[in-house]
């Protein structure tokens, strides 16, 4: 496979980058590609779902319910971002590549990481007002606030992607960048560039540290001051059915803050050097794929109120049909 350069002032310009991906026999590769398939496409029909039944339903318009239904919606392009390209790879023996191609897909995937983190962030600061301020909850979680920190949210992906799209992009490559992941990622793309790449890393670390800490610090804070809410209140129900009610209030948001948070630490508080190494890929996955797979399950298995609102409208709409004959 050879790597499309161009000589410019001296300079060899990387057109194209390979994809190193998951290097395995053949029939695995088919494998793969039907196993990553299928959990791309459940994810898709899990989230298209609670989006559709979240804006269908009067019932679950509440802030919960509208942070609910704009992470769905950001998971649905979050996995668009990076699985198509990773199910082509599986069945082609041409892994490139384009650079702007490359540079696209980075953008846009730390586009909707960063938005993630920050919305995750503001679905615990929303659950520490219902929790901690039960009686001011409907004077501070106005409509507006809620779509103030909704579009802050994507405001902040979109211009931190963008200022770290601005240092990657003019780093300059030589030989043949191949890069040893299944997408584009910023620690990949750093590790192969043949120059002083000091800069972009120290931008990336500091928007990194803003982007993961501050909003990792609200969750912390909003999740403890819940926690001991929660044990205060306990000491004061003595059923245990209002013991399990209390202490599930937040537990599936909690869990989804866990599965996230946990696994993209993981990677990128590693140094750039350890992406050399095969399992920094299967924690990738994890994020990438596993992660927006289970964050719907996660929310209505342990909700009443999104399993009662998709029951009635998946009658409805078994029942349209049904009436239109009966007419």
């Amino acid at each position: 496979m050879i790597t499309k350069v161009l000589e410019v002032d001296n300079h060899t310009v990387t057109t194209h980058f390979v994809l190193l991906g998951f290097p395995t026999q053949p029939a695995f590769q088919l494998l793969l590609f039907f196993v990553f398939l299928a959990i791309y496409l459940l994810t898709l029909v899990e989230n298209c779902l609670i989006v559709f039944v979240i804006h269908s339903d009067g019932q679950l318009h509440k802030p919960m319910y509208f942070f609910l239904s704009n992470l769905s919606f950001l998971e649905m392009w979050y996995v668009t971002v990076i699985s198509p390209k990773m199910h082509v790879d599986f069945l082609s023996h041409d892994k490139t590549i384009s650079f702007n191609g490359c540079m696209t897909q980075l953008y846009f995937f730390v586009t909707f990481v960063c938005a993630e983190y920050i919305l995750l962030a503001a679905m615990a600061f929303d659950r520490y007002v219902a929790i901690c301020n039960p009686l001011q909850y409907p004077l501070i979680m106005t409509n507006q606030l809620c779509g103030t920190l909704a579009a802050g949210c994507w405001f902040c992906g979109l211009m931190t992607a963008m200022i770290k799209i601005v240092f990657i992009a003019r780093l300059h490559y030589c030989g043949t960048p191949h890069i040893n992941h299944y997408f584009c990622d910023i620690s990949p793309l750093l590790n192969i560039s043949c120059e002083d790449s000091s800069q972009a890393e120290l931008v990336d670390f500091f928007l990194a540290l803003m982007v993961i800490a501050v909003p990792l610090c609200v969750v912390v804070a909003s999740y403890a001051t819940i926690l001991a809410t929660i044990l205060t209140t306990v000491l004061r129900i003595p059923s245990s059915r209002g013991r399990h009610k209390a202490f599930s209030t937040c537990a599936s948001h909690l869990a989804v803050v866990i599965l996230f948070y946990s696994t993209t630490l993981f990677t990128y508080a590693r140094p750039k050097r350890m992406y050399a190494y095969n399992s920094n890929k299967m924690v990738s996955v994890l994020y990438t794929v596993i992660v927006p797979l289970l964050n719907p399950i996660i929310y209505c298995l342990r909700n009443r109120e999104v399993k009662a609102a998709l029951r009635k409208t998946m009658l409805c709409k078994g029942s349209e049909p049904r009436e239109d004959g009966a007419d």
